[in-house]
């Protein structure tokens, strides 16, 4: 093979690898972060001492009770603000997210053969029962009187499911094979590149543009979120809940920008004709500037004299 098509070939392939850099870090985060449910409960965990989310479930909360009730809901509003200052609203949070993202990701993966699918749904007693062994816990009056009552509620309807079955399929396969064909076209355009050094520049150069280039679409996804909103008063909880579920991301486009910015720069820095190389070479070609010392002189033979 020529050189002019081994550095042909080799920069299709580095091209190739940079492109797939940041659409592999997306997949691989989807399929094996978010659908994972210890990884999503524990993302989401912090939320539950953030200010703005505490004011939006108080206001849900406090307006819900208040129009089944039909009582006022400012007080309500401020009875359940104060809940969401205790442990007990904490291990609410994350019993709510672990049965939410389980029955989720169960109906995610199943498919019924039949097609009679409904919408996914969560049983309040996997939230309550949680709630009434803290509360009981913590020496509560009355809390072992709490109901514990098996209420379906409704989380996503199923004429959803089909295409979120087969958008999780895509995210399942492309989160293991984007990133290894990511790292398997940068290898092979290394290896087959006429000038090795150069290529191992572009890829690194590459991917530190990749890791930039996810950390703009990050940021680009969050402006375009909380502009769909309709309602304002929403928008910090809602930043607050994109920010915990995009932190992951946020650090590999760092990680990736960082990491290829460094091997460019040591790979230019270790040129040979860069300074650094000719003043290590200079040192080791110049002689040592101290005389050595002269040897000492043998010491004359002992002479015999004949009488």
């Amino acid at each position: 093979m020529s050189p002019s098509l081994r550095t042909a070939v080799s920069a299709v392939l580095v091209a190739l690898s940079c492109l797939l850099v940041p659409f592999g870090a997306l997949a691989a985060r989807a399929a094996y972060g978010l659908a994972d449910t210890r990884g999503y409960v524990t993302a989401m965990a912090p939320l539950a001492s953030n200010a703005a989310v505490r004011d939006a479930v108080a206001d849900t909360m406090g307006d819900g009770v208040a129009h089944e009730a039909g009582v006022n809901p400012v007080f309500l509003r401020e009875a359940v603000r104060s809940f969401t200052a205790t442990r007990a609203y904490r291990a609410v949070w994350d019993a709510g997210n672990t049965a939410a993202h389980t029955a989720v990701l169960k109906a995610l993966r199943e498919d019924r053969a039949d097609g009679d699918d409904g919408p996914v749904t969560v049983d309040l007693a996997t939230v309550t029962a949680p709630l009434k062994r803290r509360l009981t816990a913590d020496h509560v009056p009355f809390a072992e009187r709490l109901p514990v009552e098996h209420t379906r509620v409704a989380l996503l309807p199923s004429d959803d499911l089909t295409a979120l079955r087969k958008g999780y399929r895509v995210l399942d396969v492309a989160g293991f094979w984007l990133p290894l064909a990511a790292v398997v076209f940068g290898v092979a355009g290394i290896a087959v590149a006429s000038c090795r050094r150069r290529a191992v520049t572009a890829t690194a150069l590459g991917t530190a543009l990749g890791g930039a280039f996810l950390g703009l679409a990050v940021a680009v996804g969050r402006r375009l979120t909380l502009a769909d909103l309709p309602d304002e008063a929403r928008r910090p909880a809602a930043a607050a809940v994109y920010d915990a579920l995009t932190a992951t991301l946020r650090s590999a486009s760092w990680l990736l920008f960082a990491l290829g910015l460094t091997v460019a720069a040591a790979t230019w820095i270790t040129r040979s004709g860069s300074p650094v190389v000719r003043r290590l070479r200079g040192r080791r070609a110049s002689p040592d500037p101290t005389p050595a010392a002269p040897a000492p002189a043998p010491a004359p033979e002992p002479t015999r004299i004949r009488a």
